[in-house]
C-alpha cells in the first residue's frame, strides 16, 4: 500500500521567507542568527536564535547552559529527562536512578541542515544505547505520526562491549558510529564507558562519511541504486518496514534536508561540543 506522507513540521520555503537564508549575518560579531521551529504547527511559530561562529565555520548549536534552539521530537519544549550539566546535555537514563517520573522522547536542534558537517562529543553509561540522527523530518503515515527513527539517518551511539546491540545485525554494523544496521564502522575505534568519543558526519551533495575519534569509518552515498539496494537488505526495507523504506529511500525528503536529533533509548548518556559548519 502506497503511504501518503504528511510533513508536520513547516516547509522549509517559509523559512526562507522569513530568515531570508538558512544562515544570516548577526549584528552581534562573532554570531550567525538561524530560524528554528518553536512547534510542528505551522510557519508562524519560527524563532531566532544567536549563535557563535568561529573562525572555522563551525556554529555551536549547543551552547553549554540551556536547550535555546532544541525542542522534543513532534513537541513544543524539551522533555525533562533530559538536562544540562557540566555543559553537556545529559539523558537521565535508568544507570542514573534519577529518571522515575520524568517525561522522555527523542530531541533535535530544530533547523533544517542540508549540506553541513555536524561534529559532536558523547559519551555512556556502562551498557548504554543511543544515537545520532540526521537528515530527520517530523512525518506522519496515515495521520499517525512516525517516530524519528522512520526519517532520522543515525550514527550509532553504543557502549560495544557491554550493550547486547553491538553482536546483532550484520558484521557489526550496529557499533558506534555505524550508519545503524546499514554499514558498519571500520575500523572499530571506540573508546569504552566513562570516556568521551568524537563522532563528525559530513554530509554533501548526497555523500555521506562517518568519522570516529579521527578516523573516518562509513562512506556511502544517497539517493543511488546501491543505496536502495542497501535499504532492502535491512531492518528498514519495503517489506519488513514500509514506512522507513519510502523516507530513507529519500532521506532529507525533496529538499534533502532535515533536523539534527538525539536519541532516547531509555540509557545515560552525555553529549556536548555540537558544532555544524554549513558546506
Amino acid at each position: 500500500m502506497k503511504k501518503a506522507f504528511l510533513l508536520i513540521s513547516c516547509l522549509a520555503a517559509c523559512v526562507a521567507a522569513m530568515a531570508g537564508s538558512p544562515v544570516t549575518p548577526s549584528s552581534k560579531p562573532g554570531y550567525v542568527d538561524l530560524y528554528v521551529s518553536q512547534g510542528f504547527q505551522g510557519p508562524e511559530c519560527w524563532e531566532k536564535v544567536t549563535l557563535p561562529i568561529d573562525k572555522n565555520g563551525y556554529i555551536s548549536i549547543f551552547n553549554g547552559k540551556d536547550f535555546s534552539g532544541w525542542r522534543g521530537y513532534a513537541k513544543y519544549s524539551v522533555p525533562n529527562k533530559w538536562e544540562v550539566a557540566d555543559g553537556a546535555i545529559h539523558f537521565l537514563g535508568k544507570q542514573s536512578g534519577k529518571s522515575e517520573g520524568k517525561q522522555g522522547g527523542d530531541i533535535i536542534f530544530a533547523h533544517m541542515f542540508k549540506d553541513f558537517e555536524l561534529s559532536i562529543e558523547w559519551k555512556v553509561a556502562k551498557g548504554a544505547n543511543s544515537g545520532i540522527f540526521y537528515l530527520a523530518r517530523e512525518l506522519a503515515t496515515d495521520g499517525k505520526l512516525e517516530s524519528i527513527v522512520v526519517s532520522g539517518l543515525e550514527s550509532q551511539v553504543l557502549d560495544n562491549a557491554n550493550h547486547p546491540d553491538a553482536k546483532l545485525g550484520k558484521n557489526g554494523n550496529r557499533q558506534s558510529s555505524s550508519l545503524y544496521d546499514l554499514i558498519p564502522a571500520k575500523p572499530q575505534n571506540q573508546k569504552p564507558y566513562g570516556n568521551w568519543n568524537k563522532t563528525v558526519i559530513r554530509v554533501k551533495d548526497g555523500k555521506v562519511t562517518h568519522f570516529q575519534n579521527g578516523k573516518q569509518v562509513v562512506s556511502y552515498e544517497l539517493w543511488t541504486p546501491e543505496w536502495i539496494e542497501l535499504l532492502q537488505t535491512s531492518k528498514f526495507s519495503e517489506k519488513a518496514w514500509p514506512a522507513a523504506f519510502e523516507a530513507f529511500s529519500n532521506a532529507g525528503g525533496a529538499e534533502h534536508e532535515g533536523f539534527i536529533g538525539l536519541q532516547d533509548h531509555g540509557d545515560e548518556v552525555w553529549y556536548r561540543n555540537i558544532k555544524v559548519k554549513i558546506l
